[in-house]
């Protein structure tokens, strides 16, 4: 498997397997994501109403080959007013396919998706201050860490800290990560 076989696309009602599998295996989400056991059910009913695409939130399947390995998500975050608002996203795969580059490509799928069919200006992610896979590849893709979160997520029993980072419309083609994935 290769980077230039992943593809984005909608949830199909076949691929809620994937989320229920994460709403219950450790594994599935990996040690940086995982929270705690949730209702499997939840994204069937997600799914039902809305598709898992609404105004303010959404999640595609990432597949390489054909073969589901996990998915993308983005949410609306603002800071003050409602129209003063960003994109943030995250990224889910299962185990068997992280470390191959297959999540960058995604990333960068998913970056030019937003930037292609909204309006927004900026779009963050978060990563654990230890997640260095993570962090190599918010920077390839071309985003900038803006700074530490200090103890924002709980998990494991402890209070971790988060780097943010971010990446402007303008930067997707000048910056670091240009023309990745093409």
């Amino acid at each position: 498997m290769d980077d230039s076989d992943v593809q984005l696309r909608p949830t199909r009602a076949d691929d809620l397997w994937l989320f229920e599998r994460q709403a219950v295996d450790p594994e599935a989400v990996g040690s940086f994501n995982w929270s705690g056991y949730k209702d499997p059910t939840h994204a069937r009913r997600q799914f039902d109403q809305n598709g898992l695409l609404g105004p303010d939130a959404g999640r595609l399947v990432v597949s390489n080959g054909g073969t589901i390995i996990g998915d993308v998500a983005w949410s609306r975050v603002t800071y003050g007013l409602p129209t003063w608002w960003c994109w943030n996203i995250g990224i889910s795969l299962l185990p068997e396919y992280r470390h191959r580059g297959l999540g960058t490509a995604a990333q960068s799928q998913l970056v030019r998706y937003l930037f292609g069919t909204t309006p927004a200006e900026r779009i963050e992610a978060y990563t654990d201050v230890q997640n260095k896979a993570e962090q190599r590849a918010l920077e390839k893709v071309g985003f900038t860490r803006d700074g530490v979160l200090r103890s924002t997520q709980f998990r494991d029993g402890q209070w971790c800290d988060l780097y943010l980072y971010s990446l402007l419309r303008h930067e997707l083609e000048t910056g670091p990560g240009y023309g990745y994935g093409e």
